[in-house]
């Protein structure tokens, strides 16, 4: 029977780098900075990539009290923004020992249902993506670290938050359609009781305040295909001039808008423009092309993660809202000249 070789120790590691066991903690833990050099640290770091040292991270969580563990809630497992959000969060994790456990709750106004016996004993921390605080109280109880992505920032109870410029978004779209002439607009908003789409009506009235003869019509529906295709469908089947541009609040309620246009025999965009919110793929799918405000969901994540683990270490998370952009496509035009 062959004999395997010894698992290569932390003192392995501080006799090949030539530091301490203690420096090497240190290092490994992700504990370096200010107490050690980045030299040295780059030291520890190629001597536990030569020697193929892991460290044992059950034992150290156990000595610790803590599991190295983030949960992240999201309202849905189906939605691309989401799951990029996890994507960006997960990176940001793995290159710190974390692991992230990702969770549904649909609608994301809960409340949420507790994922284990006790999230408390399982977890170090939640990151919470487009949910309502109170939501949360079955997982985080009160001394559980809460960062919140794309949410109220005067709601309470979050150790940090991470949001968009979701207001800069809209002012961007509804900037476009006006330029191009559009003054009837009509906003297909979505039902789902949420900050975000909060943010987005209140900066579309904005944007159109005081600009001469623009006029807004609201419906709202469910984020689904279908729902959309029958909320435009009824909106503009309404007595009194048709819009010139349809402002959706995600890129599936445009999907459903399109559905509506064609049935009406109404062409994108030389009879109405359409616009979205998201840049999902489906954006690129639907033709002509949509145009869209493009989310950064990847550096959400990140944001997030490493709000978590500035919080964590009882520093101060990155202030600011990440940026947003437009991304024009074929689906807006100038209106028909008979508008």
């Amino acid at each position: 029977m062959t004999e395997q070789p010894a698992r290569p120790t932390s003192r392995d590691v501080a006799r090949t780098a030539g530091v301490s066991q203690a420096t090497v903690s240190l290092v490994l833990g992700d504990k370096w900075r200010g107490r050690v050099s980045e030299r040295t640290a780059g030291l520890v770091r190629d001597a536990a990539h030569a020697l193929g040292y892991r460290p044992n991270l059950a034992a150290r969580n156990l000595r610790l009290g803590t599991t190295r563990t983030a949960l992240l809630v999201v309202p849905a497992l189906t939605n691309e923004f989401f799951a990029r959000v996890y994507t960006g969060a997960a990176e940001v994790a793995a290159e710190h020992g974390f692991g992230v456990v990702l969770y549904p709750s649909p609608a994301g106004v809960g409340p949420a249902r507790d994922p284990f016996a006790s999230a408390r004993a399982a977890l170090d921390g939640v990151i919470a993506s487009s949910m309502a605080t109170e939501a949360l109280d079955a997982i985080r109880g009160a001394d559980l670290p809460l960062v919140m992505l794309d949410s109220d920032p005067a709601g309470p109870g979050a150790a940090a938050r991470v949001n968009l410029d979701i207001a800069g978004g809209i002012r961007q779209v509804t900037g476009h359609l006006l330029g191009l002439g559009h003054r009837r607009l009509l906003h297909l908003a979505s039902s789902v009781a949420s900050w975000t789409f909060d943010v987005r009506a209140e900066a579309l009235a904005g944007a159109v305040r005081g600009v001469p003869d623009a006029v807004v019509r609201t419906v709202s529906a469910p984020l689904e295909v279908g729902a959309a295709r029958e909320a435009v469908e009824h909106a503009l089947a309404a007595p009194g001039p048709r819009p010139t541009a349809l402002i959706c609040d995600g890129d599936i309620l445009a999907a459903g808008a399109y559905k509506a246009l064609r049935r009406l025999g109404l062409r994108v965009p030389e009879d109405i423009s359409v616009t979205g919110f998201d840049d999902l793929a489906l954006a690129t799918a639907i033709e002509p092309e949509l145009t869209t405000v493009s989310l950064p969901a990847e550096q959400v994540g990140e944001r997030g993660m490493t709000a978590l683990l500035a919080v964590l270490d009882g520093r101060r998370p990155e202030p600011g809202d990440l940026p947003v952009s437009l991304v024009v496509r074929a689906s807006t035009a100038p209106p028909p000249s008979d508008a």
